[in-house]
């Protein structure tokens, strides 16, 4: 039994009350101290004769009512401790392989696993599974040619069907995936199926309240592009007597608070602020001007201070700028949180770099297609050796354990938005101006758009500032 909803029934009982089980959703979201001061309400208006309380009792006094409850589910920064050079990449890559093989192994249509030492004993033609990380893929015009490995061994393995080609082309290298294989009579391992940890049809949970969160990221403070009058226009806006924003409770920025310092060559000619402390007392100073009652959750990226392999460590809660800044949650990318019992996934988004440069149809201009396969591969970042850097943690930190409501990133300044099997995906753009850099590759960003959710009915409102 939920231990608040123990607590609310014992404390009807002692006045001679019952509650009905459906109260247990409203002990989620609710302060035990107020939901025994509505208890009383409820009990002062009752009739004698009627001892049970129900939600619909509990309704007239809580549905005007925002509340507000957040709980850090996941933060890695605690838990960061990398280990010595191969042997920590070992541990890591192992942790990962072990995890996701357990997680797959859940699944119906799975029989039992081979280790790939165990294929030379199988018989021709019979059809079995292996599993493997993805080691190399090489795509022909008549087949499709990967490598896996496994703990106990490496494997080639040829596709020739359309459709399980189609799968093989889309995977992502260092993923991890099950193969359904046979032996043919020339000793070729052929592919006849491939099985992704993925994502199950998710029914997401909501908010009892209309509260609403904005989604913002890449404020890149300090730079010379930062949009620092449309960044006070939305903070104004959150003091409006607006509708939306009267209903904000929660606000998230998924890195790149700050433009950083020596992040990429020649950065210091487009800097308006030449220092890490100067970009943060500027950015403590902003967030200072958002209403109280709203709490900001804060995730590092590429440009904020700190280390920048994966995964980040929060931006240290020691800089003295961020004292007394009561309603900021400073936490590591990445991040599993619950507002108001709807849990987000806050990630940087650095790996999309990666899936862009080697997966066939991927795009900066939409990212939800590369967070889809992120998901499929229940993975955020699987690609190693690429732009991303990994740290060889004891344990793998980026794997997608549990599935989240709302999936949300940034680093590639581009607002976007999507939904896989019951998650909503939103990357959150950005608050910098088109930059040198990015004219000249072609990338144009969408600047001073918020993503507003409201997460009771999971509608997204967009607001241009």
């Amino acid at each position: 039994m939920n231990r608040k909803f123990e607590v609310v029934m014992n404390y009807a009982l002692e006045k001679g009350y019952q509650v009905q089980p459906n109260i247990l959703e409203l002990c989620e979201v609710i302060n035990i101290d107020e939901i025994k001061n509505v208890i009383q309400k409820i009990i002062n208006k009752k009739k004698q004769s009627d001892c049970i309380i129900t939600k619909k009792d509990f309704d007239e006094y809580i549905n005007d009512k925002i509340i507000v409850q957040h709980d850090v589910l996941f933060d890695p920064t605690s838990q960061i401790a990398s280990d010595e050079g191969m042997h920590g990449y070992y541990s890591l890559f192992k942790d990962r392989f072990t995890k996701l093989k357990k997680t797959i192994s859940k699944r119906s249509e799975i029989s039992k696993i081979y280790t790939i030492s165990e294929i030379s004993n199988s018989k021709n033609n019979t059809m079995i599974y292996v599993c493997g990380l993805l080691l190399k893929r090489d795509s022909e015009k008549k087949f499709t040619r990967l490598l896996i490995d496994d703990l106990t061994d490496s494997l080639e393995i040829l596709v020739f069907e359309e459709d399980v080609k189609n799968i093989a082309n889309m995977l992502l290298l260092d993923q991890f995936a099950v193969f359904k294989i046979q032996v043919n009579i020339n000793k070729n391992i052929v592919c006849k199926d491939i099985i992704l940890p993925d994502i199950p049809k998710h029914k997401h949970n909501r908010s009892r309240t209309n509260a609403c969160a904005a989604f913002l990221s890449d404020l890149h403070i300090g730079s010379k592009y930062f949009m620092e009058k449309e960044i006070n226009n939305f903070i104004s806006w959150l003091s409006s007597d607006n509708n939306i924003a009267k209903k904000i409770r929660f606000i998230v920025i998924s890195g790149d608070l700050i433009d950083g310092i020596g992040i990429y060559p020649d950065q210091k000619d487009e800097l308006d602020l030449d220092s890490i402390d100067k970009q943060l007392y500027k950015a403590v100073s902003i967030l200072k001007k958002i209403p109280k009652h709203i709490k900001i959750f804060i995730i590092p990226g590429n440009h904020d201070p700190g280390r920048r392999a994966l995964p980040q460590p929060a931006i240290q809660k020691k800089h003295k700028y961020f004292q007394n800044c009561e309603n900021i949650f400073l936490l590591g990318n990445p991040s599993l949180i619950s507002l108001n019992n709807v849990k987000i996934l806050a990630y940087h988004g650095q790996s999309i770099d990666d899936v862009v440069k080697t997966t066939p149809g991927m795009h900066y201009n939409k990212p939800t297609a590369v967070m889809k396969l992120l998901l499929r591969s229940r993975h955020l970042s699987p690609i190693y050796g690429s732009r991303t850097p990994i740290a060889p943690e004891s344990h793998d930190m980026l794997i997608i354990n549990e599935i989240p409501d709302i999936f949300i990133t940034g680093h590639v300044h581009i607002i976007d938005y999507d939904s896989y099997r019951g998650i909503l995906l939103i990357n959150s753009g950005t608050w910098q101006k088109q930059t040198p850099f990015q004219s000249s590759v072609g990338i144009t960003p969408t600047p001073g758009v918020v993503m507003i959710i409201d997460l009771k009915t999971f509608t997204i409102y967009q607001n241009n500032f």
